[in-house]
């Protein structure tokens, strides 16, 4: 078995304009989500939104600390989930079941290191 992280991007402007009730219907989602695919989870967070995110970077020898995102993008990356499947294949289809109305996931296999 490979572990696979389950990014999980989405536009926050939409998020935050939805109120209360986007929330609770990603919530449900979410909770349905880990009810359903418990067995091969192994960890997951939201994250705060990118008005909360500061950014280092590596320029030489100095290394600026910013305020902000890493990138200006329309979709910011919001939450995780690591999972362990197989293959590729069954890390895609549980990927399919993460709630992302206004933006999407993106799967990659976890580096091992011997």
């Amino acid at each position: 078995m490979a572990e696979y992280l389950i990014l999980i991007y989405g536009d926050e402007q939409k998020h935050a304009a939805g109120g209360q009730e986007l929330w609770d219907q990603l919530m449900q989602g979410h909770t349905k989500f880990a009810e359903n695919n418990g067995s091969v989870l192994r960890g997951g967070n939201a994250l705060q939104p990118t008005t909360t995110a500061t950014t280092i970077r590596s320029e030489g020898k100095s290394q600026p600390v910013t305020d902000g995102p890493f990138a200006e993008t329309k979709e910011a990356l919001g939450g995780y989930y690591l999972v362990e499947a197989k293959d590729l294949d069954e890390a895609i289809a549980i990927a399919k079941q993460v709630p992302a109305p206004h933006g999407g996931v993106e799967v990659r296999p976890v580096m091992v290191f011997d």
